[in-house]
C-alpha cells in the first residue's frame, strides 16, 4: 500500500480519467474511514482531503470529536437506527442512509436551527437485497418529499449500493436506475444535486454512468 499522499492522488488521477472517458463532470470523493483510527483520518486530510464517510454512529461522532480542529465534513453512510438520530443530527454533516419516513421528525427535531440544515440523502436499495438497506425505488419520492418539508433538513439526492455482480453489466444496469430515480427526483425538487454510488471496486464505472459523488475506501486507506 502507497502511503496516503499517493494514493488520494492516484484515486483522483483515476477519477479524473474516468470523467474526461465518460464526458461527465469530475465526482466528489468521500473518503470512507469506517474502522480507521482517526490518525489515518487527519493523515489524509493532511493530503487535502475534506470529506469523510462513516458507517456507525459512535464511532464517527468520537472522530468528529478528537478531529472538530480540523473543519472537515463527516457524512453518516451506514444503517441508522432510530434510537441514533439525535446523535446523527448532532454530529453530522450528512446523512446518505435515509431510508425510511419515521426518521425524518427525529433527525429535523434534533438538527435544530443552531446549526445549518442537515444534508439528507434519501438511500435507495435499486435491486432489492434483503440484506441492504434503503427504500424500494417507488418509494423515493414520498420519502424526499417528508424530508423537503422538514425545514432543518435540506435534500440533497440519492444514494445507492448496487449489488455485487461479477458482470460488470448488470452493475452498470442498477447504476442506471439509481440515476433513473435520481432524475425523476430532481425534476421535483431544483435542489436536488446529489447521486452518492459507486465504490473503490465500481467507481469508474458509476463515474460513467452520472455519479456526483463516489464512495471510496480500501483504495484510499488500505484493506480493513
Amino acid at each position: 500500500m502507497n502511503g496516503p499522499r499517493q494514493a488520494f492522488e492516484d484515486v483522483r488521477n483515476q477519477l479524473r480519467n474516468a470523467a474526461k472517458a465518460a464526458g461527465r463532470p469530475v465526482p466528489a470523493l468521500l473518503a470512507v474511514s469506517k474502522t480507521k483510527p482517526a490518525a489515518d483520518v487527519a493523515a489524509l486530510a493532511a493530503c487535502g482531503q475534506r470529506a469523510f464517510g462513516e458507517n456507525y454512529v459512535q464511532e464517527g461522532r468520537d472522530k468528529v470529536r478528537e478531529l472538530a480542529g480540523l473543519g472537515l465534513e463527516w457524512h453518516l453512510i451506514g444503517h441508522l437506527q432510530s434510537n441514533k438520530c439525535r446523535e446523527a443530527a448532532e454530529n453530522f454533516d450528512w446523512v446518505q442512509s435515509l431510508d425510511r419516513e419515521r426518521l425524518v421528525e427525529p433527525l429535523h427535531r434534533y438538527r435544530g436551527d443552531a446549526r445549518l440544515p442537515l444534508n439528507v440523502l434519501v438511500q435507495v436499495n435499486v435491486d432489492g437485497e434483503a440484506s441492504k438497506s434503503g427504500c424500494a425505488p417507488e418509494q423515493a419520492a414520498a420519502l424526499a418529499r417528508a424530508v423537503a418539508s422538514a425545514s432543518h433538513l435540506r435534500l440533497r439526492g440519492v444514494m445507492g449500493i448496487g449489488a455485487p455482480f461479477p458482470d460488470f453489466d448488470l452493475r452498470r444496469a442498477s447504476f442506471q436506475r439509481l440515476r433513473g430515480v435520481f432524475s425523476s427526483l430532481q425534476a421535483e425538487f431544483p435542489g436536488v444535486d446529489t447521486l452518492s454510488m459507486g465504490m473503490s471496486e465500481d467507481f469508474e464505472l458509476a463515474v460513467a454512468e452520472g455519479a456526483t459523488m463516489v464512495r471510496i475506501g480500501s483504495r484510499l486507506f488500505g484493506p480493513r
